[in-house]
């Protein structure tokens, strides 16, 4: 089939100019507009509807960027975040420049934040680059004006992409100062696991924001100097040599007055997981990518974990080894956190003592004499956190303000004293020998769960229990017939889903809250999730296999064939973000469904 040319779309527009709004559906297609293809993907009912979607693509051999820019994985989302960004800024000019009712002139796409994501918004290919992006279709009330379509599609358009997909447009020592930098900030990822370091934090890196709701770099901040006795210097492929401070595995304690910059410390390492930008700050603050940031969460689901490493002996014997709850406590939803991060790979775990139960963390030795042992079903985490490390592999980084106790078990102690570090591990130690021993217990029989923990748990006919959820073909308890095709297409009904900010979704009528998930940082991560809980649902997912496979499954599938492959339709897929596989498990266990 011949592909239609630009100059069909433009004789199409203006024979629909001045019909009702429902004709510029006629214009759906892909068309050839010279060097690159404009797809009108999905147009939208009327003009205070969505936007409608329209993507555009530029083959290799025309845009020009080299081969070696997108040769890995982290290059090639370096590549793709910078085109993004600078679309953006070009479309912007644009925006609304073409005038009319409701979202009449819209140009749009999405708007990445400082760390750099994989995102559906550009999708670099072996055969091209394809941007995907919204425009609102002219009207004048909900009269077509094809007239301003036309300026749009074949005068706004071509101009920003030519200007950013045509790497002859570009400035290449810039380019290449991006690709550079990704090479730099994976050598780091490298050398993390080559020294067993959970971190490293540059000198000069700029850690605190504008504010607790930008995400700008301070100006005339104090800069990150590391101690002596933490600092390693790494030699870059690009940057050369770099200093900085290295946090290295096992117990680290983040502890100094109010204000200090403790928690700014902490929210970097926390953001630390992704890249950024050049120019944030924090663009060589590097944190083990599986890093897991734990919290107490009053209120939400539990399904199905073993606490029973935290939690023991409940009054009204509750089973802490198959532990369900609507409706968790602060110290069980810590616990249950815990054992979580660990399925899902985390190999370090963040905590601020500000946002933790404290019942969770540690009794006092004064409360441990006044209510024993055997009348506390708690086991403190404080008398897991070795084990952890040396059984499981689990480093902890934590902020403390208030309790002295972990300075017995922390392998370093870094103080902030007005934004700078200090290294105060030997001093806190030798007060600790003469506060006299150490307070805390080593808590016995430190045994992990078994793996292969399921969500769903269906009754039997002889009345027991099972949670293996074997497939029996035909349709699933949620109403939708399995579609075996793996994309969710092709169900005789479609499931709904909902996303508000970053904080929470909503699949069908259930509603999933994020907002203590604090490492998701778009709102396109939130929808991507969305997309993948439909796509569990419309395959039966959760009947069938365990937490750890449906999160093997979905990130295979992400990764063979593409984010756009696991949403229900591919116009739904333009405005999706990839999330960590600790977000994904995050969200499969808040899925009260």
């Amino acid at each position: 089939m011949t592909m239609k040319q630009s100059e069909d779309l433009r004789r199409l527009l203006e024979s629909i100019d001045r019909k009702s709004y429902p004709a510029y559906k006629s214009a759906q297609g892909a068309y050839q507009f010279g060097n690159f293809t404009l797809s009108i993907d999905h147009v939208q009912g009327d003009p205070f509807a969505s936007p409608s979607k329209v993507s555009i693509t530029v083959a290799h051999e025309k845009a020009g960027y080299p081969a070696v820019f997108f040769d890995q994985l982290w290059k090639k989302t370096a590549l793709e975040d910078y085109l993004v960004r600078q679309f953006g800024r070009e479309i912007a000019q644009y925006n609304f420049k073409a005038r009319g009712s409701g979202k009449s002139g819209l140009i749009a796409i999405s708007n990445p934040g400082p760390e750099i994501l994989s995102r559906t918004a550009c999708d670099c290919t072996k055969t091209g680059i394809t941007a995907r992006f919204e425009v609102g279709f002219p009207a004048n009330g909900r009269t077509i004006n094809s007239g301003e379509l036309i300026r749009i599609l074949f005068d706004f358009l071509p101009r920003c992409v030519r200007n950013v997909f045509f790497y002859a447009s570009r400035n290449p020592k810039e380019v290449k100062a991006v690709i550079d930098l990704a090479e730099d900030q994976h050598f780091i990822r490298e050398e993390l696991k080559r020294l067993r370091l959970t971190a490293f934090i540059a000198n000069g890196a700029v850690l605190a924001r504008e504010s607790g709701v930008s995400s700008r770099p301070m100006k005339d901040c104090v800069p990150f100097i590391s101690p002596e006795s933490q600092k390693i210097t790494l030699t870059l492929p690009h940057k050369g040599e770099l200093s900085g401070m290295a946090v290295h595995e096992g117990i680290t304690l983040i502890v100094g007055g109010g204000y200090h910059g403790k928690s700014t410390l902490l929210k970097a390492l926390e953001l630390g997981v992704y890249n950024h930008i050049a120019g944030d700050g924090r663009e060589y603050v590097i944190t083990d990518d599986t890093a897991m940031k734990l919290r107490a969460e009053d209120g939400r689901s539990i399904n199905q974990v073993d606490i029973s490493l935290f939690i023991n002996d409940l009054p009204n014997k509750k089973n802490t080894k198959n532990f369900s709850t609507p409706d968790a406590s602060g110290s069980t939803s810590q616990a249950a956190a815990v054992i979580e991060g660990w399925e899902s790979g985390s190999r370090v775990f963040l905590i601020d003592e500000d946002t933790s139960a404290t019942n969770f963390m540690l009794r006092d030795e004064l409360m441990q004499q006044i209510i024993s042992r055997d009348k506390e079903p708690i086991t403190p985490f404080i008398e897991r956190a070795r084990d952890l490390y040396e059984e499981a592999g689990i480093s902890t980084i934590m902020v403390a303000g208030s309790s002295g106790a972990y300075f017995y078990i922390a392998d370093t102690i870094i103080q902030m004293d007005c934004y700078r570090p200090l290294d105060i591990t030997g001093q806190t130690k030798a007060a600790c020998a003469k506060f006299g021993e150490d307070p805390t217990t080593h808590a016995p029989n430190f045994v992990l769960p078994a793996r292969g923990r399921r969500l769903h748990v269906e009754k039997e006919h002889n009345g027991n229990f099972s949670s293996r959820g074997n497939y029996h073909g035909g349709r699933s308890s949620y109403g939708q017939r399995d579609d075996r095709s793996g994309n969710g297409h092709g169900r005789e009904e479609r499931i709904k889903t909902k996303v508000h900010g970053k904080d929470s979704l909503q699949v069908g009528k259930e509603q999933v809250d994020l907002r203590f998930v604090e490492q998701l940082i778009h709102n396109e991560q939130t929808a991507a999730l969305a997309q993948m809980m439909r796509y569990c649902i419309a395959n039966q997912l959760f009947t069938r296999y365990s937490v750890e496979q449906i999160a093997d499954m979905l990130w295979n599938q992400i990764q063979q064939k593409g984010l756009p492959s696991i949403s229900d339709a591919s116009y739904a897929a333009m405005g999706l973000c990839l999330p960590r596989r600790q977000e994904i498990f995050a969200c499969l266990n808040r899925y009260r469904g």
